[in-house]
This record gives structure tokens, sequence and C-alpha cells, in this order.
């Protein structure tokens, strides 16, 4: 049985509402921030000044640190929630290399670009984490309203049930109910597509698309995600769950979707660069489309929403064209 030695790397939106919803179950919480001042901050006034500063924490739970390795050394359990085009570099940067014997846990929705890999294929290949030490946080879960507590699900996937079981007890609360499930690589891809999706949603809102218009497009994401799923990850599951459609509906239609947000600047006619200064905060989608439709050369599955944001924000093409010419391949 695993124990309780825990710690979250990463102090954004994500990582400050996993320290607060496991600070309702576990006694001490290692939390690796990137600045002193955010660090003295929570310890005084128990809030991160920089994310979700409504979120009530509790400084004698936790041991912060702006020093990763030091987290890493002194944690068994290690919940990663920092955003995946930074993943890789932070890590570097914090001289972290040696992460053996230890339990890791991606909260991260998105792909590592260096290598376009999702995280779990990253800990795995740069670090020899087995995949019986891997686990993946999913579901719909805006940080928002977990730092709420309002009533919200995750998902929590290893390959064995035991681990999965035991994460899930430490999150669970009345307001977070948990599940358990196998498919590491199924549920991390599918959080990881459903980020393109809702550039893809948020750019019709900008253009001016209706309600309508948006409900096909989701249906027919949903057909993207099992037909990308069943070809390169074949297993038994159902598409149907919250930790595959209910993520993607969330993050989708949700005012707190950044990746939403990203879109429905570029409907409106902003740069990429433009969008990305006014939101002060990192969308997934914008990198995991890039990587996917890499990944998508080799086995040619039909995503015909993946390439038409891919070919909006890295061909140039003009999203009126690209949704016009996306809606005859919808049905």
């Amino acid at each position: 049985m695993l124990n309780k030695n825990i710690a979250v790397i990463g102090s954004g939106s994500w990582g400050t509402a996993l320290v607060k919803l496991l600070g309702h179950n576990v006694e001490k919480i290692g939390w690796w921030v990137r600045h002193e001042s955010t660090k003295h901050h929570v310890m005084v006034h128990g809030r991160n000044p920089d994310y979700l500063q409504y979120a009530e924490l509790i400084p004698e739970r936790l041991d912060i640190s702006t020093d990763m390795k030091e987290i890493v050394d002194n944690y068994d359990i290690l919940i990663f929630a920092i955003p995946s085009a930074f993943l890789k570099k932070s890590i570097i940067a914090n001289n972290v290399t040696d992460l053996s014997n230890k339990i890791i846990i991606s909260a991260i929705k998105g792909i590592v670009p260096e290598s376009n890999q999702i995280v779990a294929n990253y800990f795995h290949t740069d670090f020899n984490v087995k995949y019986e030490d891997i686990g993946i946080i999913a579901g719909p879960c805006h940080a928002e309203e977990v730092a709420m507590q309002k009533l919200s699900f995750l998902t929590i996937a290893f390959l064995q049930e035991e681990k999965a079981q035991h994460i899930a007890d430490l999150f669970s609360t009345w307001f977070m109910k948990m599940k358990t499930s196998n498919d590491i690589a199924g549920t991390e891809y599918a959080a990881m597509i459903k980020n393109i999706v809702a550039i893809a949603n948020g750019i019709c809102i900008g253009l001016g698309y209706g309600d309508n218009f948006q409900a096909v497009l989701i249906v027919n994401a949903m057909r993207e995600i099992r037909r990308f799923l069943e070809d390169v990850f074949p297993q038994y599951r159902k598409v149907m769950d919250t930790e595959y459609v209910g993520d993607l509906l969330v993050t989708s239609y949700s005012k707190f979707s950044r990746n939403r947000t990203f879109g429905t600047y570029i409907g409106r006619g902003y740069s990429i660069k433009a969008t990305m200064a006014e939101m002060k905060m990192v969308s997934e989608g914008y990198y995991a489309v890039k990587c996917l439709v890499e990944i998508n050369k080799e086995h040619k599955v039909y995503l015909p929403i993946t390439e038409a944001v891919y070919n909006i924000l890295y061909e140039g093409v003009s999203p009126i064209v690209e949704m016009r010419l996306l809606s005859d391949k919808l049905n």
C-alpha cells in the first residue's frame, strides 16, 4: 500500500486547486512553487497571490519550496501540474535527474512539444519510470470550480487498480467524486485532443457561429476522439464516460476554459501573439495541435477538426475560410 507522502509540482491554477483539494485528507503536502514571493505570501496569508486568490489554503499543512529537486527528493508521490510546454525546461532548469522509485502523476493535459510525447511517455523514456508507476488525473474539472468547492468529478488512471484507488481516496471529499481507470494512454490523449476542439469551438464563437453549429462540432469531435483512440490505442473503453466526453464538454463550453478563450480571440481576428499577450495564460491546445498533426502523419486517422485548427494557427489560413471548409466535412 502506498503512503500519503505526496507533493504537487507547479503553482498555477490547477496546481493550487490540487493542493487545496489534498489539504482535506493529507496532513503534510509538498509543494514546488517558482517564486520566493509566492512561497512567502502563501505561508503568511494562506493564499496564492498569482492564481485563484480566493482559494483558502492551510499553511500549516504545506511544505513549500522553490527548489524542485528538494521536493522530488523528499516525497514519494509527485503530481506534476506544470504546463506541458514548459515541463521539460522546468525539470532541466531545476536539475532533476532521478525519479527512480517515485510514483508520477500527470495533471497536465497536453503534449511535451520537444518530443511530441504525452507526459506519461516522456517520464517513461527520459527517466525510466515504469508505466505501472505513472498515473493520470482526468475528467471534467476546471481549477476555478474545484477551488470554490463546487461538486466535481475526477478520474485517476493507473494500470494497477490498487494504486488508482489509493490516489482517488486522497482526493475524495464531499465535493469531489472520484472514479478509477486503467486507460492511461486513452485518458491522456483524450484530454489533449479536447483542448484542440475547445480552440475550434472558441474560433466559431469568435466568428459569430451559434449554438446549433457548436453542437454539431462537439458531436463530430466525440467521433474524432473515438477514431484516434481506437486506431492508435485499441482497448476496451467507454468513450462516453466523463473522463472522455465530460472533459470535452466542459472545456468546450465553460467560461473558465483558456483554450476556448484562446480560440475566441483568434476567431475575432486577433493574432496569435496578441492573443497570448491578452490572456497571460498558457493554452495547451495551441502546442498540442502541432504535435498531434505530426503524430498523425504515421497513423493517418481522419481528424478534420484537428487539421482545421492546425491550418488556422500554423498555416495562416483565414478562420472564416477554414471553418467554412470544415462545415462541409461535419455531419
